[in-house]
């Protein structure tokens, strides 16, 4: 009796039992433990959820000193100011989260509206608090004047002015000239 050795269809099957062995000899096991990455996640989240509330607050500040322009009243401007002040002292040690020119305009927003709310002493210590947090650092109006030499000549934080050093300053030329006025009558 003759055998007949039929190669093709033994090369499937053994292709099939060598690969089922070398599987089975691969032991994959991970030593790692396995909420490592929970803390790293943890944190993610929870900067994520910070710069979602500082964005809510935001566009809370925003829309309410939209609507203070609106109705030009001075408690509406005050209540966006608190608003706006309130978004950046939340943020607290996650300010990172948060780009740093956001921040600022954020509470350049809120001292801008304690003085269109009247409010000169909380103004100041805004003020004084965005010089602390921010030092070096500036924003500029449309017009392209300074905010903190418009804050100081606003809050009488500089010295008087001779003409020359007083016109050069960056400050809007509506509040140089109201300024001067000011000064013109204080003196008379």
């Amino acid at each position: 009796m003759s055998y007949k050795l039929n190669i093709t269809r033994i090369l499937p099957k053994a292709g099939v039992a060598s690969l089922a062995l070398l599987l089975g000899a691969c032991q994959l096991t991970t030593t790692q433990d396995p909420t490592a990455g929970l803390e790293f996640r943890a944190e993610r989240y929870a900067q994520y959820e910070r710069k979602q509330a500082f964005e809510n607050c935001r566009n809370e500040a925003l829309q309410r000193d939209e609507e203070a322009r609106r109705k030009g009243s001075a408690g509406a401007y005050l209540t966006s100011a608190i608003v706006a002040d309130k978004c950046v002292s939340e943020l607290g040690a996650g300010s990172d989260v948060v780009p740093r020119g956001e921040q600022m305009r954020i509470s350049a927003l809120a001292i801008v509206n304690y003085f269109k709310g009247g409010d000169m002493e909380q103004a100041r210590r805004s003020f004084e608090a965005f010089k602390s947090k921010y030092p070096q650092h500036d924003l500029y109006f449309a017009d392209g004047s300074s905010f903190v030499a418009s804050s100081e000549v606003i809050l009488g934080r500089s010295e008087d002015w001779t003409f020359g050093t007083f016109a050069a300053l960056n400050v809007n030329d509506d509040l140089k000239r109201e300024v001067r006025r000011m000064h013109h009558w204080k003196n008379k």
